[in-house]
């Protein structure tokens, strides 16, 4: 039985098709992507991340992006996690874990009567609307017709939870990952102390 759901949101032109690390799909809908071919996979016992010619490669994709690729600064970061706040209270997401990094977002989310795909809608919704708010929008300078870009990518990235164990381990990879890039651990008011499955339990359908 599905408890919970380590999810991964990432920013606009973060993550490309057919990236070294993970890919949606390995069909890319845009010429200006296409034509660059195809990005190798990472071998078994090693990884591209240092490829300086990936670097290159990756660099030439996301000049070709209609929009800038979004890196989060320290202040957005604020204004999204406040929007994460802002979801959880209007739609009943429980969030036992959150890291929000410069292009992408980690998330431990309880299980509701809500599916996760329509839970990380309603997050992406309201960080995008405090953003806006406080003038911090990465994209504004894009804005046409009085419409803005987003600037999440389209699709999401999810695990589903299946124990308690599972959503400890998931909750203890959120909470490290911020060190791994060498930034200091994090702490968000959107998040809820985990204590059971069965204290969630009464959120499901």
């Amino acid at each position: 039985m599905i408890h919970g759901y380590h999810v991964i949101i990432v920013t606009y032109g973060s993550w490309l098709p057919n990236d070294p690390r993970g890919s949606w799909s390995d069909f890319v809908a845009a010429w200006e992507l296409y034509r660059f071919g195809r990005v190798p996979r990472a071998p078994a016992n090693g990884s591209l991340s240092n490829n300086p010619q990936l670097a290159i490669q990756r660099g030439q994709i996301q000049r070709s992006l209609k929009y800038p690729a979004v890196q989060f600064t320290g202040q957005q970061a604020r204004a999204v996690g406040n929007g994460f706040l802002n979801a959880a209270n209007k739609n009943r997401i429980t969030i036992w874990a959150c890291s929000i990094l410069p292009e992408h977002v980690h998330l431990v989310l309880g299980r509701c009567a809500k599916s996760c795909e329509t839970k990380t809608n309603f997050l992406k919704g309201e960080a995008t609307k405090e953003l806006n708010k406080q003038n911090l929008h990465p994209l504004a300078a894009h804005s046409k017709d009085g419409r803005t870009p987003t600037p999440w990518a389209k699709k999401h990235w999810q695990v589903y939870l299946d124990s308690e164990q599972a959503i400890e381990n998931a909750m203890a990879y959120v909470l490290d990952n911020p060190e791994k890039e060498g930034k200091p651990r994090q702490t968000w008011p959107c998040v809820t102390p985990f204590t059971g499955i069965e204290s969630n339990i009464v959120s499901y359908p």
